[in-house]
Parts: structure tokens; C-alpha cells; sequence
């Protein structure tokens, strides 16, 4: 009979901790919905797409010519094909990256200062506010990276050993959070971005506005702080290893919907 109450109340337990876990997603989820309509991320779109059509710079353009991969000034569905190979750099470029790149040889602007300059200042906080615009523009739309080139291919497989790749003081890799299902890090659910995480999760949410901080992040900054998180030094901007492991995710995520710019805790 003790044996049978003991089993019946950890059955009871378990039920209760399962509960207690879907009821702190949900509110998370519940929470988000209702600040969804009044997302300050829409106040960066707007800025974005002042900054894409200003005459600016040391040559008083616009970006309206920057080719982001389906073409000079084609902004919708672009967001949902980056990172990708550009023959005119040589090398794949995420949308940040190419960005600046378009500012470099359109407007004047010294791209290698733009990298530098941190993030949230300057020029930097242009080029975030410019991601959000052409993210916006391809919201709804599905991820479908390509990989024809040889570069792409590479770069995938280079993001996948950095995405798998452990160490720092805490031995910790980006599969540590995102290697497999269930894992949380307080109430926050942490997709496994090994393969398709599903529509607007991971990849497909970013750029996104940080309530808790009052700032809009894009994925640069997402990755930044991830090898923050991991006790790692932060990687330039526009490296390689940044781009290859949004390669790697994005490739991950084909078929998910766009939900960027969106709005996180």
C-alpha cells in the first residue's frame, strides 16, 4: 500500500512540474501576443526605410541600387535568402554584412569603420534599423536559403563545426542550448536549431525587439551576445564564423515563415 501512495503522488508531482512548464511557456507566449500590436520594432522599420531611400554619405546616394541577391533595389524576399554568395565581394554575405557593403560602394561610407563602431551607435544603429526594414518586407514569407554555390556549401558546413563547437571556461558550444528538444534556461524554451525549429522560432524571428532592454537586435547582435553568454570573446562583426552559423541556421530553416522583426522578452 506505501508503495502504491508513493508512486501515485510522484505521478502527481510530475504532473504538477509538467503543468507548472507548459503554464510558464504559455504565459511567455500570452505575453508576447499582447505586445505584438504596439511592437516598438515597427518604429526601426520606419527609420530603415527612410534610411534606405536618403540621399546620404560621401557620394549623396541612396541605397535604392544596393543589390541584396534578387536584384538592384528588390528589397521583398531577400531576407529569406540570406546569407548567400556574392560574386561582386566574393564571399557569402549575411543581410548585415551586405548592408554594408551596399553603404561602402553606393554612399561612401568606410565600411570596415561602420564595423567597428558598436552596436546601437552611429552607423551601426542604421544598419540595424535597415536590416528591420528589409526583414519586414519579406515578413510572412518562407526561409529558403540557397546552397547551389560552392561557397554556400562551405559556409554551412564551416557554421555547422562553430555551431557544434565547445570551449571557453564553461566548455559550452552553441549546441549546448540549441542541440536538442526540451531544454529551457529559466522560462525560456530554447529551440533546437539543429534542424527546422518550426515557423518563427529561432532564425526566422530575427531581427527582434528586446523588451527587457529597450533595444532592437539584429541577428549580429543575437550571435554577439551568445559568445557572451558563453564566456567566449565577442567575433568581429561580419566574420566569417558569424555568417557561416547563420548560414548554417538559416539552411536548417527552410520552409519556416518570417516572423521578423519580432518582439522578445
Amino acid at each position: 500500500m506505501r508503495t502504491i501512495v508513493v508512486c501515485v503522488a510522484a505521478v502527481l508531482a510530475t504532473g504538477a512540474a509538467l503543468a507548472q512548464q507548459k503554464s510558464a511557456a504559455d504565459g511567455i507566449a500570452e505575453y508576447r501576443k499582447m505586445l505584438e500590436d504596439g511592437n516598438p520594432a515597427d518604429l526601426f522599420e520606419a527609420k530603415g526605410e527612410q534610411l534606405w531611400k536618403q540621399k546620404r554619405g560621401p557620394k549623396n546616394a541612396s541605397l535604392e541600387q544596393c543589390d541584396l541577391g534578387k536584384g538592384p533595389g528588390v528589397v521583398k524576399g531577400a531576407f529569406v535568402e540570406l546569407p548567400r554568395y556574392f560574386a561582386d565581394t566574393g564571399r557569402v554575405q549575411d543581410l548585415e554584412a551586405r548592408l554594408v557593403t551596399c553603404m561602402q560602394v553606393l554612399q561612401g561610407f568606410d565600411g570596415a569603420e561602420v564595423a567597428k563602431t558598436a552596436f546601437g551607435r552611429g552607423e551601426q544603429a542604421n544598419v540595424t534599423a535597415l536590416a528591420t526594414y528589409i526583414a519586414a518586407a519579406s515578413r510572412g514569407l518562407r526561409f529558403n536559403l540557397p546552397q547551389g554555390h560552392a561557397e554556400e556549401r562551405r559556409s554551412y558546413e564551416i557554421g555547422k563545426r562553430v555551431f557544434f563547437f565547445r570551449g571557453g571556461p564553461y566548455d559550452f558550444s552553441c549546441a549546448s542550448c540549441h542541440g536538442e528538444e526540451g531544454k529551457r534556461i529559466r522560462m525560456q524554451d530554447l529551440p533546437n536549431l539543429t534542424k527546422n525549429p518550426g515557423d518563427g522560432i529561432g532564425f526566422a524571428a530575427w531581427p527582434a525587439y528586446r523588451v527587457s532592454n529597450g533595444q532592437m537586435w539584429s541577428m549580429q547582435l543575437r550571435l554577439n551576445d551568445c559568445y557572451r553568454q558563453q564566456r567566449f570573446p565577442f567575433p568581429g562583426f561580419g566574420s566569417e564564423a558569424t555568417i557561416a552559423v547563420s548560414t548554417y541556421m538559416g539552411v536548417n530553416a527552410k520552409g519556416a515563415e518570417s516572423i521578423a522583426p519580432a518582439i522578445k522578452r
